[in-house]
């Protein structure tokens, strides 16, 4: 007599079972990556900084040529030397330049100090060598796609911030506290999938509108 060898077909509730188990198991555990902000290359104030600084020493430096080969020196150079021999410090336009130049330099120190590229927000990656980031408005359409779903909400509007999410919402059919409630506990579980590494918190006004 033969064996019959093949296999027979899993139960349907075998088939749910281990399909439940593979989807809800957890992910192993792995660095994560609690990458900052990243960092604007400030392309346009750098490339204006160096044109500036580029067009006046190379002006001041064809003056100064022109000088050593017997040239006289050029007008405005003379009238500028004149104006700072002679004219006092506490002039209003020597005050005005100074208070430019000091704005001008105290902008260049924060944009060399901070990383700009406010509207893009970074996110936790499973490797450390890994960087990614979410734009504000992006965030914003998923977290308004959320609250749109909760049952009465008939409008949402949301408002991303450094430290803060601002959702106004309208309801109907439904009383404020309750889709209040509901609203708070979806938008939570869709700012916990954008999986942020600082989640601004959640400020949430529901308006009732009957018409």
């Amino acid at each position: 007599m033969k064996r019959d060898t093949t296999e027979k077909p899993a139960e349907p509730d075998t088939v749910t079972s281990r399909t439940v188990g593979l989807v809800t198991e957890k992910p192993r555990p792995g660095p994560h990556s609690k990458a900052r902000r990243p960092w604007s290359a400030r392309r346009i104030p750098a490339a204006l900084t160096a044109l500036l600084v580029g067009a006046v020493a190379g002006t001041l430096l064809f003056d100064i040529v022109r000088v050593r080969a017997g040239q006289p020196a050029s007008g405005w150079r003379v009238r500028l030397a004149n104006e700072l021999a002679t004219r006092p410090m506490d002039d209003v336009r020597i005050q005005i330049v100074a208070a430019v130049i000091a704005l001008l330099g105290l902008w260049l120190l924060v944009l060399a100090l901070t990383p700009g590229l406010r509207r893009e927000m970074p996110m936790e990656t499973p490797d450390a060598d890994l960087r990614a980031t979410l734009d504000r408005d992006a965030a914003a359409l998923l977290l308004r796609d959320a609250a749109m779903r909760v049952p009465g909400v008939s409008a949402a509007k949301v408002r991303i911030y450094r430290n803060r999410i601002r959702v106004r919402a309208d309801a109907r059919f439904r009383a404020p506290a309750d889709v209040k409630a509901e609203l708070l506990l979806a938008l939570q579980a869709e700012l916990n999938r954008l999986t942020l590494v600082r989640p601004p918190r959640l400020a949430i006004r529901v308006r009732p509108r009957s018409k």
